[in-house]
């Protein structure tokens, strides 16, 4: 594959740089990085390599270590990069909770992550789980493949409920919430907004309303749409499906805090026919109480992709199979489309992005300043 972006750029005696992938992202993106002159190596096996591996490689000298979700890159690492050169952690994620900014900051490491390109796909997941839920596709199909389906019956043996025409609520209106609410206009809903970080969407909600009047106009839409910003207490208590679009963020930061936004008493305000989606961070939601929630019938239904802890243990409340009509289990798995994923442009794909990070600060891009890097979290340290 001929990398797209000009061969000028590599640096003489890239050869002697090392990178270490904690998991295989893709040939093609891997082959961007060997092409330019990079030692690349790949963790093998289809599980997370052990912490002291991935501290191992660090101390060995590497540039550049390739990073998922899974692998907990705190100061023990970053401080042992300082000392052995190591350049980068480039992250194959939008989120990077498992890396510790602070110990980045001190030890002047830039990290990256690839913010973007997996919106649409995210996005539309969150979607479809809605539909799966509401519309209870996985019994249905259980039906037909247990061969329990033997009539034709106007309820029985249950009911879905329709998503056209009722009230979505988006919790979190950065680019993926934004995304939601534009796929969920052609469903007929009226849309409630509400970003946890206080900033406003007036521009963004006045256009998604002139679309909203204009189907009403043309006859696209039986119902006069509308989009409101709203109070979380005020969205939680009209929606009909609640979908979740936030940051992990915690106690004490910065920032407000998002773990367990979704706690007993949140759920609580919902309606007892509203169901829930989160396709944002595990933590958002309090397990224990979702899995009163759905057994006590505070609310009628949930679908998540992402969990407190991940893979789902064993023990978990939300394994209770009293809850599987009402309840869709998925493996965070939004963002798992083959392009989403995978493409080595890093325009679209994942992969192409991570290792575009990767590249910039190796290579030297934008003057050497990771300020000017795009895909460089912790700006604030250089």
């Amino acid at each position: 594959m001929t990398d797209p972006l000009r061969m000028a750029d590599r640096l003489s005696g890239a050869s002697s740089l090392r990178i270490f992938v904690t998991c295989d992202i893709g040939k093609e993106a891997l082959d961007r990085l060997r092409e330019r002159g990079f030692e690349v190596e790949v963790y093998p096996e289809v599980q997370p390599p052990p912490g002291d591996l991935v501290l191992e490689k660090v101390r060995s000298g590497i540039a550049a270590l390739i990073t998922t979700l899974r692998d907990r890159i705190d100061d023990e690492v970053f401080a042992a990069g300082k000392a052995a050169g190591l350049r980068v952690v480039s992250q194959i994620a939008v989120g990077v909770d498992n890396i510790d900014r602070a110990a980045a900051n001190r030890h002047r490491i830039p990290f990256t992550h690839t913010p973007d390109v997996l919106t649409d796909a995210t996005a539309e997941y969150a979607f479809f789980m809605l539909g799966a839920v509401a519309r209870r596709l996985y019994p249905a199909e259980v039906q037909v493949r247990e061969h329990e389906w033997t009539t034709w019956h106007p309820y029985l043996p249950w009911l879905g409920d329709e998503v056209t025409g009722r009230t979505l609520a988006v919790i979190g209106m950065g680019r993926i919430g934004k995304s939601m609410v534009s796929k969920a206009v052609g469903f007929d809903v009226d849309v409630l907004c509400h970003s946890t970080s206080g900033r406003a969407e007036d521009a963004f909600r006045a256009r998604v309303q002139r679309v909203m009047d204009l189907r009403h106009r043309e006859g696209l839409s039986s119902r006069h749409q509308k989009i409101e910003e709203v109070s979380l207490e005020d969205a939680l208590g009209r929606a009909d499906f609640v979908s979740l679009h936030v940051p992990l963020t915690m106690p004490g930061g910065p920032r407000p805090s998002t773990y367990h936004l979704i706690d007993e008493r949140r759920l609580r305000m919902m309606k007892p026919t509203a169901y829930l989606v989160n396709t944002a961070r595990g933590p958002v939601v309090d397990e224990q109480a979702l899995g009163q929630a759905l057994r006590e019938g505070w609310i009628a239904g949930a679908a998540l992709d992402v969990f407190e802890t991940e893979p789902l243990p064993a023990g978990s409340p939300l394994r209770d199979e009293a809850l599987l009509p009402r309840l869709r289990l998925f493996p965070h798995a939004a963002s798992a489309a083959r392009a989403t994923r995978l493409s080595p442009d890093p325009e679209v794909g994942m992969a192409g992005r991570c290792v575009q990070g990767a590249i910039d600060v190796l290579e030297g891009r934008y003057g050497g300043d990771p300020r000017q890097m795009p895909f460089v979290v912790n700006k604030e340290a250089f």
